[in-house]
């Protein structure tokens, strides 16, 4: 990402075609050390390719993958008769799991 990041702020600043001596030498002027062979493949998979292009691409690919939160389905209806008797099985239920992390023998800000 600090690749991409790089080349991408090179670009904006004016140079269309940034090398890896390039991104080098401003990652450098952070601190970052870059890894020459993740480098070397990202200089090579640009070469000859729009940003621009790549970007639309890479959101029509992202149009197509589901992001969840369909909106669900409506809530079922509580039975007419005997509706508290399933509200008091979920609560003795969540007593019992609240039992099982007594048993580990440690508790989280211990």
């Amino acid at each position: 990402m600090r690749n991409i990041a790089a080349y991408l702020l090179l670009q904006a600043g004016g140079n269309q075609n940034p090398t890896a001596a390039d991104i080098k030498k401003l990652l450098s002027t952070v601190g970052i050390e870059t890894d020459d062979e993740r480098l070397s493949t990202l200089i090579s998979e640009m070469k000859g390719k729009s940003t621009a292009e790549l970007i639309a691409e890479g959101s029509g690919k992202l149009a197509s993958v589901p992001s969840g939160g369909g909106g669900g389905g409506a809530a079922a209806a509580a039975p007419a008769a005997g509706g508290a008797a399933p509200a008091a099985e979920e609560k003795k239920e969540e007593k019992v799991e609240e039992k099982s992390d007594d048993d580990m023998g440690f508790g989280l800000f211990d």
